[in-house]
């Protein structure tokens, strides 16, 4: 399996499944190589509906698919992991149910005492955010690129950064030791999002 690293595209609330594959597949073919399938607004069919499709994209890709907050799901449809924030669900008894093959990806916001915690629960990387004004999460938290760098010294997993990040403002948090750049709205409400996705894969490989 692929090291956790690079571009971490994270879908949107599409509720046009097809809309929402010709967007992925653009990602895709431009070289994001993790997806995220997060969909907080639909109902549970139309949801395994769209990973579905999404596992069989991913797969011709050979991208990773992670599915958010739903660990049944991800078992369903054959993903090849989860992630789970604050709020939905105990990581360690995710952890026990997960095949061993599958990573667990945990929110962590702005604390590296809460992602020790996960990592101690079993996750295989973690993720801190918001580091900018996001779309999906206006009122959360706003998060420092010394986070990443404290994070960095302490932890023994992947970091993975989000929350409002485009290209011109992510160079801080690569230097800061970001392994993971997660995007939404700059890749998903692009006008080119295949050219988007390669601009920030140029940043995270120069």
């Amino acid at each position: 399996m692929m090291p956790l690293e690079g571009l971490y595209a994270i879908t949107p609330d599409e509720p046009n499944t097809r809309r929402l594959l010709t967007t992925t597949e653009a990602l895709l073919a431009a070289g994001c190589r993790i997806l995220q399938y997060r969909h907080k607004t639909t109902t549970p069919c139309h949801r395994a509906e769209q990973a579905g499709a999404l596992r069989a994209l991913t797969h011709t890709y050979g991208a990773r698919l992670i599915i958010n907050d739903d660990v049944e799901l991800a078992l369903t449809v054959g993903a090849d992991g989860v992630h789970l924030g604050a709020d939905d669900g105990d990581l360690a008894a995710a952890r026990a149910h997960l095949p061993a093959p599958l990573c667990l990806g945990a929110s962590c916001y702005q604390s590296v005492d809460s992602a020790r915690a996960a990592i101690t629960a079993g996750a295989d990387y973690v993720a801190f955010g918001r580091f900018f004004p996001s779309t999906s999460k206006p009122l959360a938290q706003q998060a420092h690129p010394n986070l990443l760098r404290a994070a960095r010294q302490q932890l023994n997993r992947p970091l993975c950064a989000i929350g409002g990040i485009t290209v011109d403002n992510a160079p801080p948090l690569i230097a800061a030791g970001a392994h993971m750049l997660a995007v939404i709205a700059a890749l998903y409400d692009a006008d080119d999002p295949g050219a988007q996705a390669r601009a920030f894969i140029n940043l995270l490989n120069p």
